[in-house]
């Protein structure tokens, strides 16, 4: 006995949407309570992928099935499939488990032909209806099924609305349809090289081959693709007794919603018009009415159709998204499913359920998309504006800006501080301009990836920024960047877009952040429940306090090496790096000290009461110095220009520093803690800093909990060094001011080896921090921005990964060599604290990883600490398979 293929409604339930689809689960279960569903059969998704992998040929037993089944749904009905006197039509529409735009379209009206038409017309007594059925069906199973363009249909018909000066559709009389119908047939014949199909059967099996083979279709791809959606699923097929909305005025068809999917207010909210078919609603062809007035044209029906709404919501305990029909004053409901909704409509319509009693507080927090609260906690770009997309690139940090372009950091700082709205444009960005951005409204890049500098930088600050954006052509010698033939000089305004990618020419309307008391609420409901502890990255105190705002419980990652980089420090840092001797170094750092005090009494300051992991001085010191090749340049032409030979020596010295500095792979060469090994003295200036700070804060009854976070650890000595050294000047910092302060030392745990001699490093730390950025670049071999700029794309084309791992955690590698860490660690240090620091922290998937690997916090950009707080609490309830 072949394996069942088809189940009709009635065999069906809401539990088997992997079976079914998401569309015939919710028919089934729609029939099985008591709901006027017009009755019919599902294919199943396991009949669409055994059709794959028979070489797209229908598996044994389903065409028999299919006739089966059908007879059993003519028995229900009372007609035939493909009867002259009264025939039974039926719609064909896919459904896969989750709801995809972008696959087959819906054929409505199949089973018509040349006779059937008729029989039609004498079955309903209206011959202008059975015509205007059967040239709908002709044009979408051409359209859909035999690839015949769609606007062909559509010439021949305004042709004939034109020669009759008519507007709509519905005023085409019987002679034109008739004459309509001819041409359309003829249209089949020349494009598709067939005669339309008579046989109803035959139409009904070139369907249902038509949606299984838009499971692959390249829209459907790319919407998967975008989604995270599997491509092994397959779809389903529902074939579904025809009920006419154009029969007449007490005939009618409409889309609605049990609740706003906007604002989330619990009104229904939808369209409908008289006398049409579905895809008149959405076509735009006559403007629908809204919902409410069918009260008044159809009082018995709306009543029904409130009722029916109640119905659902309880039953999905969900807002649903109805498609209903009206067949002569009698109600039929067409499909339900979960309603698509804003972030905003998402939060309330959350926290309304509990408080009507629908759902618990563990169902709404489950309700929410983590990454969908982006949408409230940045501008946004008003979605009804129109908009003019010059360019493409990768959405690296949600949140839409406009201002005039500027191509120079310095630049952009200077109109920023003058209240000028700017739009920092480069190719790439690096610590030197972080003065710039900081004063920037957004940023873009052509080139780098999703955590590129400017990418990180800009999350961390909550601005805009699309980064990799390859069809911009910056010209910076002209101030004027190229995409096409399109130019855009300085001061031009352009606008981008964060969550999308877009650049746009021109200043757009944007829409403010939306933090409602819902949004509030919910995520006081997530610290309830979750476990893991929810931190921020933060280097400044204007940081620590809007991470703070949106619920931070302490620093996971200041990075200090950002302090640097300020244009008042940046002489005295290549002051210290030029220095000869250990005499000439630390009086350059005596004059950072009191910077240093600064910074860390702001952000102690900003976050008392909670911890603070300062890391210090990371990056290698080339970094600080001014670029080899500009510096070539400059001493060439003072050369060549007769140059005061004082200012060449002097140029000429600091080139030579700069390349006795230069490495060949800066990431793994003199940085983190082997600075400090090299030269103590530079992290004993920071630690002393920190600790004088704090002091000074305690003394003033504010309770400052600095940690201080030692990088780059490969090997248990040199963090027992460190450590040491940081104990000892923290303890005359405590001498000097009378003060006790509990000293926290750890490390960030960056490369592969520290993951698996985590046990030997353990009992020198109080705390691990994932400093994953790093742990994926080395674990992997790639370097984050040439990847994500030249080959990453293809990797994840060619399914090779399945996500970018510099998004997305690495679970099966990175992932891996952090639950080794985690579990040698604890068994060599049992009161270990361990946390992740890297952006992996605030992307909810890798979140639920943490979960799993038994972390004790996550850190991650403030701006992204309310997601963060969300999916903790969704990984805490074990809610890792959601439904999309």
């Amino acid at each position: 006995m072949s394996k069942k293929w088809v189940y009709l409604f009635q065999e069906g339930k809401a539990d088997m949407r992997d079976l079914l689809g998401g569309k015939g689960a919710n028919l089934a279960e729609m029939t099985n309570i008591g709901l006027p569903v017009p009755p019919g059969l599902t294919i199943t998704t396991e009949a669409c992928n055994e059709y794959y992998a028979n070489g797209q040929q229908f598996p044994a037993g389903l065409v028999d099935q299919i006739k089966e089944a059908l007879a059993q749904v003519e028995k229900q009905i009372g007609k035939k499939f493909g009867d002259e006197n009264n025939p039974l039509l039926v719609s064909v529409r896919s459904g896969a488990k989750f709801s995809m735009p972008g696959m087959m379209d819906t054929i409505l009206n199949l089973g018509l032909n040349d006779r059937t038409v008729e029989g039609l017309a004498r079955a309903t007594s209206n011959e202008r209806f059975a015509l205007d059925c059967y040239r709908r069906f002709i044009q979408m199973f051409s359209d859909v099924v035999l690839e015949v363009p769609h606007y062909q249909f559509e010439t021949v018909l305004e042709k004939h609305k034109e020669r009759l000066g008519v507007h709509y559709d519905h005023e085409l009389d019987v002679a034109t349809l008739r004459e309509v119908v001819k041409e359309y047939k003829a249209i089949t014949r020349r494009e598709a090289g067939v005669d339309f199909p008579q046989d109803p059967m035959e139409q009904l099996l070139l369907a249902v081959k038509a949606v299984f083979r838009s499971w692959n279709n390249q829209r459907a791809i790319v919407y998967r693709k975008i989604n995270g959606i599997p491509d092994h699923l397959g779809t389903a097929v529902n074939v579904q007794t025809m009920v006419f909305g154009n029969m007449g005025n007490d005939c009618g068809t409409g889309v609605a919603f049990t609740r706003n999917p906007s604002t989330g207010e619990p009104v229904l909210y939808g369209e409908y018009l008289i006398n049409a078919q579905g895809e008149d609603v959405v076509a735009g062809i006559r403007t629908p009415q809204p919902i409410s007035t069918l009260q008044a044209e159809m009082p018995e029906v709306y009543q029904q159709f409130v009722a029916v709404c109640k119905i659902l919501e309880n039953h999905y305990k969900d807002m649903q998204d109805i498609e209903f029909t009206i067949e002569r004053g009698k109600l039929y409901i067409l499909q339900t499913r979960t309603g698509k909704r804003t972030a905003a409509a998402a939060l309330k319509i959350a926290v309304d359920m509990v408080n009507e009693g629908l759902i618990d507080r563990k169902t709404a927090i489950q309700r929410i998309e983590p990454a969908s609260l982006n949408q409230l906690l940045h501008r946004r770009i008003d979605p009804n504006a129109k908009l003019d997309v010059v360019a493409k690139g990768l959405p690296a940090s949600p949140g839409a800006a406009s201002g005039q372009v500027v191509f120079d950091a310095d630049e952009a700082e200077k109109l920023g501080l003058n209240g000028e709205k700017v739009i920092l444009v480069r190719m790439e960005t690096t610590p030197d301009d972080i003065h710039g951005i900081i004063q920037a409204q957004g940023i873009l890049t052509s080139r780098g990836g999703m955590t590129s500098h400017a990418a990180v930088v800009a999350r961390g600050m909550g601005k805009p920024c699309v980064c990799g954006c390859e069809a911009i052509k910056i010209d910076y010698e002209n101030e004027q960047f190229q995409v096409g033939e399109r130019v855009f000089r300085k001061g031009d305004i352009i606008s981008i877009d964060g969550a999308t990618g877009q650049v746009i020419a021109g200043q757009v309307p944007m829409i403010d952040p939306e933090i409602s008391a819902e949004f509030e609420l919910l995520l006081s409901w997530a610290d309830e429940i979750r476990t893991m502890k929810v931190r921020a990255n933060a280097d400044t105190p204007e940081d620590a306090a809007k991470a703070r705002q949106f619920g931070a419980e302490g620093i996971g990652l200041c990075r200090t090496e950002h302090m640097f980089m300020a244009q008042d420090r940046l002489p005295i840092v290549q002051e210290m790096i030029l220095a000869e001797n250990k005499e000439e170094r630390e009086a350059a750092l005596a004059k950072l000290l009191p910077m240093q005090r600064e910074d860390f009494y702001g952000i102690l300051k900003a976050m008392a009461g909670y911890p603070v992991y300062i890391r210090l001085l990371d990056p290698p010191l080339h970094e600080f110095l001014p670029n080899q090749e500009e510096l070539v340049v400059e001493i060439t032409t003072l050369k060549l220009t007769g140059g005061d030979p004082a200012v060449i020596k002097a140029k000429e010295q600091l080139l030579k520093k700069v390349r006795a500095l230069h490495e060949f792979n800066p990431m793994l060469g003199h940085r983190g803690c082997r600075l400090a090994i090299t030269w103590p003295e530079i992290y004993a200036m920071q630690v002393r800093a920190i600790y004088q700070a704090t002091a000074q804060l305690i003394k003033e009854g504010v309770d400052a909990r600095p940690e201080v976070m030692i990088p780059l650890v490969i090997e248990a000595e040199e963090l027992r060094k460190l450590r040491e050294l940081s104990v000892q000047v923290a303890k005359e910092v405590m001498a000097e001011y009378g003060v006790e302060v509990p000293i926290s030392v750890g490390t960030m745990i960056e490369l592969p080896r520290a993951c698996v001699t985590a046990d030997e490093i353990a009992p020198h730390a109080d705390y691990f921090s994932f400093g994953t950025n790093d742990l994926t670049q080395t674990t992997l071999g790639f370097s984050r921005d040439d990847a994500e700029g030249k080959f990453m794309q293809d990797y994840l084309d060619q399914k090779i990964f399945a996500e970018n791992p510099f998004i997305v955690l690495d679970t099966r590698g990175v992932g891996k060599l952090m639950k080794m860490a985690t579990q040698l660690g604890r068994q060599a240090n049992p009161a270990l604290k361990v946390g992740i620091c890297g952006e992996h922290g605030g992307e909810p998937k890798s979140i639920f990883f943490c979960q799993e690997a038994g972390l004790d916090y996550v850190s991650c950009s403030p701006y992204r600490v309310p997601i963060a707080r969300l999916a903790a609490a969704q990984a805490a309830l074990g809610d890792v398979t959601r439904d999309k």
